[in-house]
Formats: C-alpha cells, structure tokens, sequence
C-alpha cells in the first residue's frame, strides 16, 4: 500500500522543479532582451547600495560610542590585557 508514496511524490517534486527551472530560465533570457536603460538602473542600485553601507558604518559607530559611554558609566574596567 505505502510502496506507491515515493514514486508519487518523486515524479511531483521533478515535475515542480522542472517547471521552475524552464521558468526561471525564460525569465532570465526575457531579462536579456530588454536592455533599456541599463545604465541607469546599475548606477541606481550602486547608488542606493552605498547608501545602505554608509548608514550601516554610521549605525555601527554610533552603537560603539554608546557602548563605551554605558560602559564608562556603570564603572567597568575597560583596560587593555
């Protein structure tokens, strides 16, 4: 009775995954043939990424300078070894 269980969910799972793979690869080759205004989407997602990173950096230092003020101020020793 239970022999028939992986051969059904097998032959489902190859037949999802081949129906993502032709989609994905039509969607892809799709993305190739409109080229328009490349330039300008790389310079946007550039610019929008070294956004992100900058705000990242100032966040980060921002976290360590109240770091070392709560630490300074509940009286920690912060010397170096």
């Amino acid at each position: 009775m239970i022999d028939w269980t992986p051969i059904v969910f097998v032959t489902f799972k190859a037949l999802v995954l081949a129906t993502g793979m032709f989609f994905a690869i039509k969607w892809h080759y799709d993305q190739g043939k409109k080229d328009k205004d490349k330039a300008k989407q790389n310079r946007a997602v550039l610019r929008a990424s070294g956004k992100v990173v900058a705000i990242f950096a100032l966040l980060l230092l921002a976290l360590g300078i109240v770091t070392f003020f709560v630490v300074s101020m509940v009286g920690l020793d912060m010397t170096m070894p």
